[in-house]
C-alpha cells in the first residue's frame, strides 16, 4: 500500500461500512479568488465516516523511501528528504472555519531553515489537498524570524488532508535543490468523499473554458498545451501570476503524489494567452488531477480537471 493510501485506509473502511448500512436500511424499507482556491468537488457519495485524529497515521511522515526521488523535489509523500524535514505539532484542524497551520523546515543540522531561495516570486509554496483530491488550496505563508511558517487556510471539510511545502534552500547542503515535503492532518467530523471526475479534455470555470492537449506517458517528458477561451473567443488578457501566465500543479489519484508542471513562455505584460505551454513529466500512470490557476482583471481563477496518463 502506498504511503498516501495508508492514512486513508481506515477512512475507506469506515466509508464502506457506512454505505453498507445505508443500503441495508434501504432494502429493508423496499470544489474563489486570492492565493487559496477550492476546486469543484464533482459527484459525491455520502458516507457516515467521521474523521478523527486517529484517522491519520504517521508512518508516511518518516524518511523518504527508495524510488521517491524520481522527479525534482521528489513526489512530496514524505516529511523528510536528504536531511531536510517538515515538522509541525498540528495533527488536527477545525472543520467549517479558517484554521492556521504552523510548521518549520529543519535542515541536516536539526535547526530551522530561515534562508530560502525565491521560486516563482515566493520563498515557499504551500498546498493543502484533501485525500479525494478536492478542496485544493495554494498559499504563500509568512515566516517568522525563528523559521516558523504560518499558513492561513480557508475552511476545510471533514476528512484527511495532506499539507505540502515546496521550497529551495538558499544556503547549506541543499542549496539550489528543490524539495517538496508533506505531512497529514485530520479534520474531524462526518466526511463525504467525492468521486474523482472522469478524464476530460476541457473544463469550464468562471465563464472560461480551459482545454488541455498532449498525450502523456508515465516517466517521459512531453509538451502539454493549455488553451483558454471565453464565449468561444480566445483569451488574450491573462495577467502575470507567480512570474507566469498560469500555475499548474498535479496530484496522482490513489497515492496523492505531487507534480509541478513548469511553463515555457516568458511573461510580457497583461496580454498572455490564449495558448500556454508546459513541460510535463508525470512519473506514474493513471489519473492525475490538474489544478490550473490563472489571473484576469485582478481575479485569480482555478480550473480543475482530470488527465489520464498512460
Amino acid at each position: 500500500m502506498s504511503s498516501f493510501l495508508r492514512p486513508f485506509a481506515h477512512h475507506r473502511a469506515l466509508f464502506a461500512a457506512g454505505a453498507a448500512a445505508v443500503l441495508a436500511l434501504a432494502l429493508a424499507g423496499c470544489g474563489s479568488s486570492g492565493d487559496a482556491a477550492s476546486a469543484p468537488a464533482g459527484s459525491t457519495a455520502p458516507s457516515t465516516a467521521a474523521a478523527t485524529p486517529s484517522s491519520v497515521g504517521s508512518a508516511h511522515d518518516g524518511p523518504t523511501m527508495p524510488g521517491m526521488d524520481h522527479m525534482a523535489g521528489g513526489d512530496g509523500l514524505s516529511a523528510a528528504m536528504d536531511g531536510y524535514q517538515l515538522t509541525s505539532a498540528t495533527r488536527t484542524l477545525p472543520a467549517g472555519r479558517p484554521g492556521a497551520y504552523r510548521f518549520t523546515v529543519t535542515g541536516p543540522d536539526g535547526r530551522p531553515v530561515t534562508d530560502f531561495a525565491v521560486d516563482q516570486t515566493k520563498r515557499l509554496h504551500f498546498y493543502a489537498v484533501r485525500s479525494d483530491l478536492t478542496g485544493f488550496q495554494h498559499l504563500h505563508p509568512v515566516m517568522a524570524a525563528d523559521g516558523t511558517w504560518t499558513a492561513d487556510l480557508a475552511e476545510l471539510k471533514p476528512g484527511a488532508w495532506r499539507m505540502f511545502a515546496s521550497f529551495t534552500p538558499g544556503s547549506g547542503p541543499g542549496k539550489g535543490t528543490a524539495f517538496v515535503l508533506s505531512r497529514t492532518v485530520a479534520v474531524p467530523g462526518p466526511a463525504t468523499m467525492a468521486a474523482l471526475p472522469a478524464p476530460a479534455p476541457s473544463v469550464r470555470v468562471d465563464g472560461y473554458t480551459v482545454a488541455v492537449a498532449g498525450g502523456l506517458m508515465a516517466g517521459m517528458e512531453h509538451p502539454l498545451t493549455v488553451t483558454i477561451t471565453k464565449a468561444g473567443k480566445p483569451v488574450t488578457d491573462l495577467q502575470p501570476y507567480l512570474d507566469s501566465y498560469a500555475h499548474l500543479t498535479a496530484f496522482h489519484q490513489g497515492d496523492g503524489a505531487f507534480a509541478h508542471l513548469h511553463p515555457t513562455a516568458r511573461v510580457d505584460g497583461d496580454h498572455g494567452g490564449p495558448q500556454l505551454s508546459f513541460h510535463a513529466e508525470l512519473p506514474s500512470a493513471g489519473d492525475w488531477r490538474l489544478f490550473l490557476q490563472f489571473r484576469t482583471a485582478g481575479t485569480l481563477h482555478t480550473a480543475a480537471l482530470t488527465l489520464d496518463v498512460g
